[in-house]
């Protein structure tokens, strides 16, 4: 009977929550490698920021403009 009872319907939410126990959801993951993507990049954020502020500076030294 186990074997069709896919046919008869049923509870799919509890369903998938019995399968699925433990497991990260897809959006939870796709949230989470967001962040880990936006933290692992603070270095380069601000490297460049860094960079970008001494650019600026150097041409202010030499009289030129942005």
């Amino acid at each position: 009977m186990s074997f069709l009872s896919w046919l008869g319907g049923g509870n799919d939410r509890q369903l998938a929550e019995e399968q699925y126990a433990g497991r990260e959801s897809a959006s939870d993951r796709a949230s989470r490698k967001r962040r880990e993507r936006y933290h692992a990049g603070g270095a380069t954020r601000a490297a460049r920021k860094g960079q970008s502020w001494d650019d600026e500076r150097w041409r202010e030294r030499q009289g030129g403009s942005r």
